[in-house]
């Protein structure tokens, strides 16, 4: 006999949106406070009761976030008469058939204990914890049998912040417009086909949720500006953890040239002199900066090859050879002779066979050993960075350069050594960077006294 049961649950507008939506990959939220962890568990459970002998798999990084979350949320909100939770393998059963399954997953040494899970619904709270490669192979179980007539689907959610933050901000946020459903087209070489999947951002903020209290809000408010804009307004260029906040992209300013780092591009003298940085990649990116050294001893990044499949930090897979005759290609087209290469150490290592450095040199292109101190480096990019009293910092970045743009500014900092950044964010221009910065050396400067021009901000109305 069919039970009839009150859920006790009225979704705000956003959630409702979250329910009714059938986009195969969606990311709900994107601010502190909308509701997120209620949205994913009442979800999985509206799911699992209209599909019986369904699986929702509910992930968190770690087992007390998972606890303290997920797992609180649906003791608080699945009524018991629906089935049985076991404290021992923290699954929500349901009387239909179906289960609520709750997991934590702390990295890309964990995945492999889902190897032979089947997952029909895929909920990952809190996405910009995860290293993409966690959130790619979850994704290959997601799969369902004929029998259930059922289309799995994967739904997210979170703040911006943390080391997943630039995959997420690709996949989910850049060139999407929020609310709509947007097709990506996959093609399978095995089945020689092409697919279309669908993909939606549905943002959320604390405002919208009525069951936030006003001192919530007041206490967003007094964040940090950073912090504030990231948690409060869901603002994806600012947020907690993000390691250079001197950074600034401000197109209005690109002609003048004072408050950004971004400039358009100009025909760079000849007297200037010219340098290339490199840093080896094969399964992730490597990267290539060109950058000219004006008479200030200022750095102007001018151009960049970037070895990416456009699948955020995933390499293209060619041999140093082959990296090599594309750069000698660039600078003969460009008429570039006089190029002074630096790059990571670690490319001159022959203890494994001819190095990296050596098959480059066999296609006319030659580096010299960078300074790979981290923290050092780390500082160069702060100083360089800075504004001085009219505006203008020590470094400048074509806006050609998009992979440069792209990945800057969303490295975040370690959460094991708190001065430097976690080498598990798409950190390999930052890397050549650093050695290009470590070339010419520059002192500290005093802050600027004159005031940042800062865009208009709602909340100090």
């Amino acid at each position: 006999m069919p039970i009839t049961v009150n859920l006790d649950y009225t979704p705000t507008p956003k959630q409702a949106l979250f329910h009714k939506s059938n986009a195969d990959e969606l990311l709900y939220g994107g601010a502190a406070g909308g509701g997120k962890s209620k949205a994913c568990v009442m979800e999985a459970l509206l799911l699992c009761l209209k599909n019986p002998g369904t699986h929702a798999y509910l992930f968190r990084r770690s087992y007390p976030e998972l606890r303290d979350t997920l797992i609180a949320e649906a003791l608080r909100s699945i009524p018991n008469v629906l089935g049985k939770y076991s404290d021992s393998k923290h699954d929500f059963v349901l009387k239909n058939g179906s289960a609520l399954h709750f997991r934590y997953c702390a990295g890309l040494n964990d995945v492999t204990r889902y190897q032979g899970v089947e997952i029909h619904w895929l909920f990952i709270d809190e996405l910009t914890h995860f290293e993409k490669g966690v959130y790619d192979y979850l994704k290959t179980r997601l799969r369902a049998p004929a029998r259930l007539s059922i289309k799995p689907l994967v739904r997210c959610t979170s703040n911006p912040g943390g080391i997943g933050h630039g995959w997420v901000k690709a996949l989910f946020i850049d060139g999407i417009e929020p609310f709509k459903i947007s097709e990506r087209r996959i093609y399978s070489s095995v089945l020689s086909k092409e697919e279309i999947r669908t993909i939606q951002y549905i943002p959320a903020y604390a405002s919208d949720n009525p069951h936030i209290t006003s001192d919530y809000i007041f206490e967003l408010e007094q964040k940090p500006e950073k912090l504030r804009k990231a948690l409060l307004l869901g603002q994806w260029d600012a947020f907690e953890g993000q390691v250079f906040t001197e950074w600034t992209d401000d197109p209005n300013r690109y002609a003048l040239r004072t408050y950004t780092h971004v400039i358009a591009p100009f025909d760079i003298p000849a007297s200037w002199r010219r340098y290339r940085s490199f840093d080896f990649g094969f399964s992730k990116p490597f990267s290539v900066g060109w950058w000219a050294l004006d008479n200030d001893n200022r750095l102007y990044r001018y151009r960049e090859y970037y070895g990416c499949t456009g699948v955020p930090n995933e390499g293209i897979k060619i041999p140093p050879k082959d990296i090599a005759e594309e750069i000698a290609l660039i600078e003969r087209e460009n008429n570039e002779t006089d190029v002074i290469g630096i790059a990571d150490p670690s490319i001159f290592e022959e203890s494994r066979g001819e190095s990296i450095a050596r098959q480059m040199e066999r296609a006319g292109v030659y580096f010299s050993k960078g300074d790979n101190t981290r923290i050092a480096g780390k500082m160069q990019v702060h100083y360089r960075l800075k504004f001085d009293e009219n505006g203008i910092p020590m470094m400048y970045v074509f806006n050609t350069c998009k992979h440069f743009i792209r990945t800057m500014p969303n490295l975040v900092y370690s959460s094991s050594n708190s001065e430097d950044i976690d080498t598990n964010c798409e950190d390999h221009i930052y890397d050549e960077t650093r050695y290009m910065f470590m070339e010419y050396p520059i002192a500290s400067k005093k802050a600027p006294s004159t005031p940042h021009p800062k865009a208009y901000d709602p909340l100090s109305d």
